[in-house]
């Protein structure tokens, strides 16, 4: 399991409209993670339903 992504730091973004910018990169990485955490929340509660299921 990957770690959250840590916003960047005040000094990071320039706020010169880069493309693409540390806050979007940030935001990308987010979206994944929380994608990540969802497919690992439904595995584990379909496990549990399986598992009360057999027994």
């Amino acid at each position: 399991m990957r770690e959250k992504p840590t916003p960047p730091e005040d000094y990071e973004c320039c706020e010169s409209a880069c493309s693409p910018c540390v806050w979007d990169i940030y935001y990308d990485e987010m979206d994944q993670w929380r994608a990540e955490q969802a497919e690992l929340k439904n595995t584990a509660e379909q496990t549990a339903k399986d598992a009360d299921s057999a027994g």
